[in-house]
């Protein structure tokens, strides 16, 4: 995942998108590993996500976990979704802030890194897991496991530590900060469900090697409020990587 540094081709259904809705001069903001193209309209404060269809990626789904999110904490607020015989998109309205890698906050990392912590923290708190309807259990992950070799990792999950609504996809980017440096908001809840809550904290930890340099788990675990489990971190990490 990267912000993309060249011009991209933009989708003829966001070409049209954009034009019918009347959306002005967009640009692309994020570019992902499978194509999947994220675009920012400032003069309308507005986003297009657009996916190729793949099974990772559905803006169905997306759209009605934003939807049930935003009730507890900022997300973006869905404007409408389509899809075309290429792939899928998801309009939302602007949250305010710039993501975690923004260069500016690249250049400020225990910055960055603090709000990270305490935005999933705040996360964490707000979302009830007993009225959530979406699932992120190891049970659900356990289905997504591709390579034999990592099926030993149904018999090595650690006990449940606290049950919250995750994210699903805690990577350093998908948090948001203010001019000031603190978390104003989150992005890309494709996966958002139940689950333990190092199921976020060890990809969220995870990612900060992939975006900043230096060793900021402890940093970012202090900001959240908990001690480090070395243990539970590696499992997660592990599962992650494997599905």
């Amino acid at each position: 995942m990267t912000i993309p540094v060249r011009p991209v081709d933009v989708p003829a259904s966001v070409r049209e998108l954009a034009r019918r809705e009347g959306l002005g001069t967009g640009h692309a903001v994020w570019l992902n590993q499978l194509g999947g193209l994220t675009f920012a309209y400032p003069d309308v404060g507005q986003f297009v996500k657009w996916v190729p269809h793949h099974p990772e990626f559905d803006v169905v789904d997306e759209a009605a976990r934003l939807d049930w999110a935003g009730r507890f904490t900022t997300v973006p607020a869905v404007i409408d979704l389509g899809s075309d015989e290429h792939g899928a998109w998801l309009r939302t309205r602007a949250v305010p802030g710039r993501s975690a890698v923004h260069p500016r906050w690249i250049a400020e990392p225990r910055i960055a890194v603090r709000a990270i912590g305490t935005g999933l923290r705040s996360f964490h708190d707000r979302l009830p897991v007993l009225d959530c309807p979406f699932d992120w259990s190891l049970a659900t992950r356990f289905a997504w496991i591709k390579r034999d070799e990592d099926r030993v990792l149904i018999e090595q999950a650690p006990p449940i530590d606290r049950l919250v609504v995750c994210h699903g996809d805690m990577c350093a980017p998908n948090t948001l900060l203010d001019e000031a440096g603190a978390f104003t908001g989150h992005v890309d809840l494709g996966r958002l469900g139940v689950a333990d809550r190092w199921a976020d904290l060890a990809v969220a930890t995870y990612s900060l090697g992939w975006n900043y340099d230096g060793e900021w788990t402890d940093e970012l675990l202090d900001a959240y409020g908990i001690e480090r489990d070395d243990d539970r971190i590696g499992y997660y990490r592990r599962l992650w990587d494997a599905t």
